[in-house]
């Protein structure tokens, strides 16, 4: 296939070399933006009077077809094609004629490739923060659901103080809600017009960069045409923000592999998200959860090639920044992915109340409920620290719990315990008592239920 740019050399392109250079296989995803953008190009160049609007309207009308026609399978991409942004522009020549050639007038491939990769992560940003939506409902589902359960929470992973299953797992909704901010942000910068930046210096056509970028939904236009086609820093930015969101579904899927242990036992997935072994028959494997956390080094992968890319060229445009899409493109399936089964596998998951109220009993996790009780009646803090240190001590020694201590032992470590004691060291009153904002108790996890209730309606 000829190339368009082949009158200024006088020999054919080593094949390899095509090959090397072509980025079909990776940039025809994007056919529906490139159409969208060449949409508003040729409409804007026919309001200027830079074409005649009927020939704008009608490569408009042509473009459209050819864009039905790519989803409808009825127009095969062409894999021999330089790009997608070439074979859209030959189609339509070969279907319209001359006319078709008016198309890239006051335009460079690199303003059209530098619309097209924002129009595409507008998109992809938001079918991701519907996702996380997603996921966010079903967290907040589970909190309700378990917003009393009882557990350990941990630091160092020893039993620390008690929390509850709703409140544990409402931290991991405040992640994503972070990440949903930062994503929306990221919009915000991933919403600006190029196109008009032509290949570097713009145009001399009168052209209207801003008509333009209204008829793309876009919130403005770059204000300098060289920045317009050399940075791809909102995409790397997309994929910190995707690297965050698989962090913190890595940090899950850490615990759900922990508790699906015989060790912990917490909760048992479905089967529908699990997998067996080959040759021990009592199996049962959290392969989802394992395979999130191992795909998260994936998307880091991503972000490292991109920043790469980017960190070592001159301006303007060079043709290292066709590596933008393959790392941006596989950040983005991969953390879709994730998301999507995430929830899933969350949503299907059984929670054994039992085993967290065992885990919760043992472990002295009541412990600073113990030294506050102290601390309430007069006692220093740092001494009442000291006294229920000693008792655990004795427990750990001789059996028992502080929840089932004779009072008579307590008083062999301090005078100041009496019966109410056993009401501040019962585990129902250490969660509910804690009713400082963002705390444990009942309240505290009904009202951050409804806060990302809000937040997802938003």
């Amino acid at each position: 296939m000829a190339k368009m740019w082949d009158a200024r050399f006088s020999k054919e392109e080593n094949a390899r070399v095509n090959d090397f250079n072509s980025s079909i296989r990776f940039d025809s995803r994007m056919f529906r933006e490139d159409i969208e953008g060449s949409v508003a190009h040729v409409t804007m160049l026919g309001r200027q009077g830079i074409i005649g609007e009927d020939e704008a309207a009608k490569i408009a009308d042509a473009l459209k077809t050819i864009r039905d026609d790519i989803e409808s399978g009825a127009l095969p991409i062409d894999p021999e094609a330089e790009d997608i942004h070439m074979f859209v522009e030959e189609v339509l020549t070969a279907r319209i004629g001359d006319a078709g050639k008016k198309l890239h007038t006051a335009r460079s491939r690199n303003d059209q490739v530098a619309l097209d990769i924002r129009l595409y992560l507008r998109r992809e940003i938001g079918e991701i923060r519907s996702l996380l939506r997603v996921l966010l409902g079903t967290v907040a589902d589970l909190a309700e659901k378990y917003a009393g359960a009882v557990m350990p929470g941990y630091t160092h992973l020893q039993r620390a103080q008690p929390v509850t299953f709703g409140h544990y797992v409402l931290a991991y909704a405040q992640m994503f809600l972070r990440d949903d901010g930062r994503l929306a942000e990221i919009a915000k910068h991933v919403n600006i017009s190029p196109l008009g930046s032509g290949a570097l210096a713009a145009t001399t056509h009168p052209i209207d960069r801003h008509l333009t970028a209204e008829l793309l939904g876009m919130d403005g236009v770059t204000e300098n045409s060289l920045d317009g086609v050399s940075d791809r820093d909102f995409a790397a930015e997309l994929i910190f923000a995707l690297s965050l969101i698989m962090t913190h579904l890595s940090r899950f899927s850490e615990e759900i592999i922990l508790w699906c242990s015989g060790e912990f036992a917490f909760v048992e997935l479905d089967d529908a998200f699990s997998t067996g072994s080959s040759i021990m028959p009592q199996k049962k494997n959290p392969d989802i959860a394992e395979l999130v956390r191992g795909k998260t080094g994936r998307v880091y992968g991503d972000l490292i090639a991109l920043l790469t890319v980017l960190k070592g060229i001159p301006l303007a445009y060079n043709k290292d920044m066709q590596e933008d899409k393959e790392a941006v493109f596989d950040a983005i399936d991969t953390a879709k992915i994730c998301l999507e089964l995430f929830s899933s596998m969350l949503g299907t998951m059984t929670v054994r109340t039992d085993r967290l109220r065992q885990a919760a009993s043992g472990g002295f996790i009541n412990a600073t409920d113990c030294a506050d009780y102290l601390a309430k009646k007069g006692l220093p803090f740092r001494d009442a620290y000291r006294v229920s240190g000693k008792i655990v001590a004795w427990c750990a020694e001789n059996g028992g719990t502080l929840e089932s201590l004779p009072l008579d032992v307590y008083r062999q470590f301090s005078p100041l315990f009496d019966e109410d004691v056993y009401d501040a060291v019962d585990l129902d009153n250490c969660v509910n008592r804690r009713t400082v904002w963002g705390g444990p108790s009942m309240e505290s996890v009904k009202r951050q239920i409804a806060l990302v209730r809000a937040a997802i309606s938003e």
